[in-house]
């Protein structure tokens, strides 16, 4: 049976894209593992660069750095106001300790970049709510809850920033009204920032590598860089990781090594067949590549993987949620369930979660702890 995720681990449970993109008045459930499904053009990846949007702006990222082509974002039947203003709407919802936060915000792409409102709510009380009052100025007017003598508290916030992110250095919390802006305000960044999206590319994957940081990148190019890390540092989790490697590659792993070359300063990856026969990482097909690669990264966590934690919480308050595009890309009908289980089984546990892009979920409905949501192309 799968266990309901730690009251004290935030973790977003709905996306919803207002207008963005391909997608209006939309809204996706996220369970701990989410597969959205559906044919090429339906939104999948549209929807899984949101999330990742949501997740830089939690982190503090400007604009320009979330949405680094604006313009696409917008739907593109969407008209220009008066002022030749165009625009899309994304937000999401946070469950936790503060119970479900909801963040919606307006993003202005055209003529400029930039956030003309945003609203943080609890239990339909708004807790914060910013509006563009004056266009020819870099600011919005924020207003947050604070309750007592004074309900409300006034003040100017960039409009190049989530200001969400922003009140845990404007708000006091001297009140109890503060303290619940406070509150919600941190669980909805905790739950956005762990966010790792990836999309392993096997061209990449292929060649040697320098040794590096021993963070796995987002095309998992450096992924003989980050089993070198891994296979030394937990010899339990490596176990696993071999186990999981031998029921989706094909012939016998007894062992998935990092081999560094000391000639040219590199490490190449392989797999030890256990009868003195070693294969490189090159002579692995596509679809074998990507399963290795999606097995890592369920096996591994924040440390390893290139994401932004929030530093200032412990590590067991907070939850890494995989962004993965194309979760079936290549993979043979063994490989995709065996990487389902395998998600399955790390999901449970509560301290990662996945939203996968699928091009059919039919093959994966029924297998408990998934959640499947169709999505079709208007």
């Amino acid at each position: 049976m799968t266990q309901p995720a730690l009251p004290g681990r935030p973790r977003i449970t709905e996306l919803r894209l207002s207008a963005f993109t391909t997608h209006r008045r939309a809204a996706f459930p996220l369970g701990p593992l989410t597969l959205l499904a559906g044919p090429s053009g339906c939104g999948k990846t549209s929807a899984l660069r949101a999330y990742e949007a949501l997740a830089r702006l939690g982190g503090g990222a400007e604009l320009g750095e979330a949405f680094p082509d604006p313009v696409a974002c917008v739907p593109e039947r969407a008209r220009p106001d008066a002022q030749r203003r165009r625009g899309f709407r994304i937000g999401c919802t946070a469950d936790g300790p503060a119970g479900p936060v909801r963040l919606d915000m307006a993003v202005q792409a055209e003529p400029e970049l930039r956030v003309v409102g945003e609203r943080l709510s609890a239990d339909g009380l708004v807790l914060l709510e910013t509006a563009l009052r004056d266009p020819g100025k870099r600011a919005v007017q924020a207003a947050w809850h604070t309750a007592g003598l004074t309900p409300v508290t006034r003040g100017p916030l960039p409009d190049d920033r989530l200001g969400t992110a922003l009140l845990p250095l404007r708000v006091a919390g001297k009140t109890p009204g503060q303290r619940r802006v406070l509150a919600a305000a941190e669980q909805m960044v905790v739950a956005l920032r762990s966010a790792f999206a990836c999309d392993p590319e096997p061209t990449r994957m292929r060649g040697p590598v320098v040794a590096g940081s021993g963070h796995l990148l987002g095309g998992c190019g450096n992924l003989a860089d980050v089993l070198w890390r891994t296979r030394a540092e937990c010899g339990r989790r490596h176990t696993q990781f071999v186990a999981a490697v031998r029921a989706g590659c094909a012939g016998p792993v007894a062992d998935v090594l990092a081999r560094a070359e000391e000639s040219t300063g590199t490490i190449r990856a392989a797999l030890d067949r256990g009868d003195g026969v070693v294969t490189d990482l090159c002579r692995l097909g596509d679809g074998e590549l990507r399963y290795v690669a999606l097995a890592l990264v369920l096996l591994t966590g924040p440390g390893v993987l290139e994401v932004d934690p929030a530093g200032e919480v412990p590590a067991a308050l907070q939850t890494l949620t995989v962004l993965a595009d194309g979760f079936d890309r290549g993979l043979d009908g063994r490989q995709r369930l065996e990487l389902l289980r395998l998600a399955a089984r790390m999901c449970e546990r509560g301290h990662i979660r996945l939203v996968g892009a699928v091009s059919d979920g039919s093959w994966a409905a029924g297998t408990q702890g998934a959640t499947v949501v169709h999505l079709d192309r208007d």
